[in-house]
């Protein structure tokens, strides 16, 4: 599923140190790929540690791992709803993805400059969110225009409820809220779907901040905290700085050793990638035989066929049913034979939702 997480940020916030060590994620647990799509996308794999699991207990002859796209969108200036800089081409970019992580410069350092001349999380968050604020309040005042008419008649129910909700959102645009903060619910998000709205996209504030914060926060991060609570966003603490360090050590073992010292269980950017895959509302299943253990990304929701069509169009369409083990079973008691002998296999039909680290096989016939 390509699916894309667009990073954002002003000029010197470690946005691209963070991206360039995305690139090395591949080196944190295997030999897994990254790649370059173009010169400012990533398929970078996604960090699960059940395939390890997975991978000792079926001994298979290869493992595939899950994925997710990341986007290094350019940087941004004042004006940029207006064409300033880079303005226009930013904001496609960021129009193209499904969720933003917007990282924002959370510690001091006289060396490195601050575009603005000095350090403020919140103000770096309010020149982004403004730009892309303004460009969804003209994309909605556009739209109000359109259906307002047929509303204020009374006789389109329809065209009511659209209005309705876009003056909600126009109401909240100009209070200088994101639109995600009017928490819409499926039905409402029709409405407005056409507008491609910027600031209705989930979203994750990466704070970087100074070796010395990288466990418990500082100032600026609470700051950041306070700040979206209202959002329904994540919030995740990072130092670019160290990660790049990470990501120049060239074993497995030295980079135990450094995380080790640091007190850290694992790298910031296997973190970063995993709430990427969370704010974009994925989850895992997995398939598992002695040729190859795979995990599959679906969408949060989706039923067993949808799931099936994600190996081949054809599983989805000639489903007949799924054979469902849960990743707790298999591992407590070690085989797909034993699991079947306990009673744990599962047989499940069309209305079957999966659960996040579900063990499948589909049968199908066409």
């Amino acid at each position: 599923m390509a699916l894309q997480c667009g990073i954002v940020g002003l000029p010197n916030v470690g946005k691209s140190t963070l991206f360039n060590c995305l690139s090395n994620a591949k080196a944190q647990a295997a030999n897994f790929p990254f790649c370059t799509i173009e010169p400012n996308v990533g398929v970078i794999t996604v960090p699960d540690e059940r395939l390890a699991v997975l991978e000792g207990l079926v001994k298979p002859e290869r493992v595939v791992p899950t994925t997710v796209e990341i986007v290094d969108i350019a940087g941004l200036v004042k004006g940029a709803s207006k064409g300033e800089g880079l303005g226009n081409k930013f904001l496609a970019n960021i129009r193209e993805t499904n969720a933003i992580i917007h990282v924002l410069r959370c510690f001091d350092d006289d060396n490195v400059i601050h575009v603005d001349g000095s350090v403020n999380p919140i103000r770096d968050k309010e020149i982004i969110d403004t730009e892309l604020q303004l460009k969804d309040l003209e994309s909605v005042e556009t739209k109000i225009k359109r259906v307002e008419k047929m509303a204020k008649t009374g006789n389109d129910k329809e065209a009511k409820k659209a209005y309705d909700v876009l003056v909600n959102v126009k109401n909240l645009l100009e209070q200088g809220k994101s639109a995600r903060s009017a928490n819409l619910n499926e039905n409402d998000m029709q409405y407005i779907a056409d507008c491609h709205l910027l600031t209705v996209k989930p979203v994750l504030y990466v704070c970087n901040v100074d070796e010395a914060s990288v466990k418990t926060g500082n100032k600026y991060v609470d700051q950041v905290k306070e700040a979206v609570k209202d959002e329904n966003a994540e919030v995740l603490i990072i130092t670019a700085a160290m990660e790049a360090e990470i990501a120049s050590l060239e074993t497995f073992e030295e980079r135990q050793m450094f995380l080790a010292e640091m007190g850290l269980s694992e790298p910031g950017v296997n973190h970063l990638i995993k709430a990427a895959y969370r704010i974009l509302n994925l989850q895992t299943y997995f398939t598992a035989g002695v040729k190859e253990v795979r995990a599959w990304t679906i969408e949060k929701g989706m039923t067993a066929p949808q799931a099936a069509g994600v190996i081949h169009t054809d599983f989805e369409k000639g489903f007949i049913r799924a054979e469902v083990i849960k990743y707790e079973d298999f591992v407590r008691l070690g085989s797909e034979a034993a699991c079947k002998e306990a009673g744990k296999m599962g047989v499940e039909g069309k209305e079957y939702v999966v659960n996040d680290g579900d063990l499948m096989h589909f049968r199908f016939n066409v």
